[in-house]
């Protein structure tokens, strides 16, 4: 998670100024983890931070100002979670969030202290190699990464199944969705926030146009476009490839991507079929399906490549030692 700065923005500009609240650090159990977060201004939120008491509470007071809280949410608000958090609310107006513009990672206090040097070096890491811890309370100061960049996800098909997909992994800031079909009167008249339409009359041509880390899902409505577009993906990089069907049109396909010229071992890095076919069929339950293995596959990811400022700092100087 992070501080989006987009979707603050279009609530400002909307709405004037605008609290965000943002679950700064959990103890025990908790209905949100570090990072979660909300909108509120007069007569409105978006996001949660996990609904319930513990939410109605939060966005009430945030109109009225900024805060920090620790709150049980047994004894105070009756909650079964057990655990406590620290809620951390912040109004934003058009200048406050001008200010961060360009920053990588932002830091405040939770108590008024000063700031520790642990904070300075992740910022030091974060403006000078780019990296971006996860959201966390770091010796009284809340850290969180801005506008970490999302992953892309490149969704061929525009019918029942594709806006299912949509309609699921939209929300998700996660992932920026670039949307392609043969023409633009194959997708709905809105589009969701985050979403990027593209018509292409030949899709398995704008392969090309993505970054060698998207991940892909091809569902069209024609298996020669999808074939077309399963030999252009095989033919360079990506992060993960998915195709919408059955054993018997993947044991197809595989054929005919070997006459292509592809190797086993790199038609193997395409899943087909997509989804959680336990959970059933429908483009719903393959939306859902879809997006919980999208969600594993970038936490896994995340889980391996990252680590907190300190963890990194060990692990540097592990390496020196070597």
């Amino acid at each position: 998670m992070s501080l989006d700065l987009d979707p603050l923005l279009r609530a400002i500009v909307a709405h004037g100024r605008v609290a965000r609240v943002v679950v700064a650090d959990v103890a025990g159990s908790a209905p949100r983890e570090v990072g979660a977060s909300m909108l509120v201004w007069s007569g409105g939120q978006s996001g949660t931070i996990g609904g319930g008491e513990l939410e109605f509470r939060a966005a009430a007071r945030a109109l009225d100002g900024a805060f920090v809280e620790r709150i049980a949410l047994g004894p105070t608000l009756g909650q079964c979670c057990g655990g406590a958090v620290t809620l951390l609310c912040e109004v934003f107006d058009e200048g406050s969030l001008a200010a961060l513009d360009g920053e990588r990672l932002f830091a405040r206090s939770l108590d008024g202290g000063d700031m520790p040097l642990a904070v300075k070096r992740a910022l030091s890491q974060a403006r000078d190699r780019g990296i971006q811890p996860d959201p966390q309370t770091l010796q009284g100061w809340f850290i969180e990464p801005v506008a970490r960049a999302k992953n892309p996800l490149w969704i061929y098909g525009a019918g029942h199944v594709g806006r299912a997909l949509v309609d699921v992994i939209a929300p998700l800031e996660q992932f920026a969705i670039t949307w392609v079909d043969t023409g633009p009167e194959r997708f709905p008249d809105d589009l969701p926030d985050g979403v990027t339409m593209l018509p292409a009359a030949q899709p398995e041509r704008a392969v090309v146009l993505a970054p060698d880390d998207a991940r892909h899902l091809v569902l069209t409505y024609s298996h020669a476009t999808d074939l077309a577009l399963c030999h252009a993906l095989l033919g360079r990089g990506f992060a993960g490839a998915g195709l919408i069907g059955s054993a018997t049109k993947w044991a197809r396909f595989r054929s005919r991507l070997r006459a292509l010229g592809h190797s086993d071992a790199r038609i193997d890095k395409i899943d087909c079929p997509i989804g959680a076919p336990r959970l059933g069929k429908t483009p719903q339950a393959i939306a859902i399906g879809v997006a919980a293995a999208l969600l594993t596959d970038v936490a896994e990811h995340k889980k391996t490549n990252r680590g907190t400022p300190n963890d990194r700092d060990r692990n540097s100087r592990r390496s020196a030692d070597a």
